[in-house]
């Protein structure tokens, strides 16, 4: 009997340590993402006082700069001193004011940063300036923040309250891989290289280094996969805001100037003294924006899970199946995020087909068929087939749901009560998103499982097409 691989419980996709994600500020609050717009509501601290001054004295801004930085509900954002129209360019940062590979380049360290992947040079040159008293980045690395409430800073209590999820897996997996890195750091460049690190740096510092990259760091400019720009990282994210059109670019600096400069524009039409906010990303679920920043949206669409489908190689078609899968843009592994509210990935019932192929359908596995076959996925091969998919992925759904501490049911209580805190917040909702997906699929299959005794399969479609079936479904036979 065929064996279908599903793992729902945590993806392995390949780990990007600094994904392509905007910006996040908050040192403590959640970013904006369900609130109507507040101004600033209180005066900026002496470090960020100092930051501006910092910035006045680089050439950047003036009083007659549109935006500042102000306190606000998550902390720091970027808060408009004018009204400020739809579109319109509110700040631009020249490259020098940059933190980026090349920073590093250009550094002491940059000699023994040159054989380690970006995201790791540059952190280690932020802990090393926010080290150094005499640093030209002390001013801008003092209103940083040293944690947000992305779940790789939670405690283990924290953690607990997101048991069963996809979402602790992926959490300890990155605070996992980040130890791993430092430990590798730590005995090929700084035990090494002491004299350019003469200030201690622990774990808890390149941690700290990681947290900023992984929810500061702009990683999908053109040329520059990894750069942290002041000022700009200020900007806070808005749920009502459904486009990332027009919020930034990298451009000429102008006819006397030959230096890059990073444009942000506002997406909407901002009244003096609120902030300007943009959309960090439309495709990131509650999950990822817990992960990265530390907050979730309302939205069903960020309700997402994902399944991972695998061709065992144990499977005795095991190369046939290979070559059909990779034919059609997938491979021995294929994963599925299927999103709250929405219908099943296309390509993903042909795969489910495809891994539980055999049997008496073992024949469209020929070479003949090869080039047809994925069109004959589409529909129901076998009644085997399709019952085998239906059992073993409601069998599935079934075993995730048991591994929640709550219910559907509790976690809507939960959320009715409110004043959970930011955190618990945030565990509530990610559990309740997973576990209604999983509910979804089960109810997608359990309807199909129904259908099973009316479905068509590949053997009477044939017949139809060879004109070998009735209008009733009746077998023809011909008499010579």
């Amino acid at each position: 009997m065929t064996t279908i691989f599903f793992f729902f419980t945590s993806p392995t996709k390949t780990f990007n340590p600094i994904t392509a994600k905007p910006l996040h500020t908050s040192p403590s609050l959640r970013p904006f993402s369900l609130t109507p717009l507040q101004s600033a509501a209180q005066p900026p601290s002496q470090a960020v006082q100092e930051f501006w001054s910092w910035l006045r004295a680089e050439g950047l801004v003036s009083d007659k700069t549109s935006t500042r930085p102000g306190v606000v509900q998550q902390g720091l954002g970027l808060v408009a001193q004018r009204n400020i129209d739809h579109k319109e360019i509110v700040l631009e940062v020249p490259k020098r004011l940059w933190i980026n590979p090349d920073a590093v380049a250009a550094s002491e360290i940059g000699r023994v940063c040159s054989g380690l992947k970006p995201w790791i040079g540059v952190a280690l040159f932020l802990i090393r300036e926010k080290k150094r008293g005499d640093s030209k980045w002390r001013v801008y690395l003092d209103i940083l923040p040293e944690t947000t409430d992305s779940t790789i800073y939670w405690s283990e209590e924290e953690l607990k309250k997101l048991q069963g999820t996809q979402l602790l897996r992926t959490t300890l997996g990155v605070k996992e891989y980040v130890k791993g890195e430092f430990e590798k750091v730590d005995r090929e460049i700084l035990l090494p290289h002491k004299q350019l690190f003469p200030s201690s740096i622990t774990f808890e510092d390149f941690f700290w280094a990681f947290g900023i990259l992984r929810s500061r760091a702009f990683s999908r400019l053109p040329g520059e996969n990894l750069v942290l720009i002041p000022l700009a990282d200020l900007i806070n994210h808005s749920s009502s805001i459904t486009t990332e059109d027009y919020a930034y670019e990298i451009k000429g600096g102008g006819l006397f100037s030959k230096e890059l400069l990073f444009s942000l524009r506002s997406p909407t039409s901002v009244k003096a003294g609120e902030q300007v906010l943009i959309q960090y990303d439309l495709n990131k679920s509650n999950a990822d924006l817990a992960l990265d920043y530390g907050f979730i949206e309302s939205n069903p669409d960020r309700n997402s899970y994902t399944l991972t489908l695998e061709i065992s190689e144990s499977d005795p078609f095991f190369e046939n199946k290979l070559d059909i899968a990779e034919l059609n843009g997938l491979g021995k592994t294929a994963y599925f995020d299927i999103t709250l509210y929405r219908p099943l990935p296309p390509a993903m019932l042909p795969f489910l087909r495809l891994v539980a192929l055999g049997g008496a359908d073992a024949f469209l596995l020929e070479s003949i068929y090869r080039n047809s076959i994925w069109g004959h996925l589409q529909l129901p091969l076998s009644r085997a087939n399709e019952e085998l998919i239906c059992r073993v992925v409601r069998d599935t759904c079934k075993s995730a749901l048991s591994g929640y501490g709550t219910t559907i049911e509790e976690d809507e209580e939960l959320q009715k009560i409110g004043n959970l805190g930011p955190r618990t917040e945030i565990a509530v909702g990610v559990r309740w998103g997973e576990k209604k997906v999983l509910q979804q699929i089960d109810d997608v299959f359990k309807d199909k499982e129904a259908e099973l005794d009316e479905l068509e399969y590949y053997q009477e479609r044939k017949l139809r097409e060879l004109g070998l079936v009735g209008e009733q479904g009746d077998i023809i036979f011909w008499e010579k």
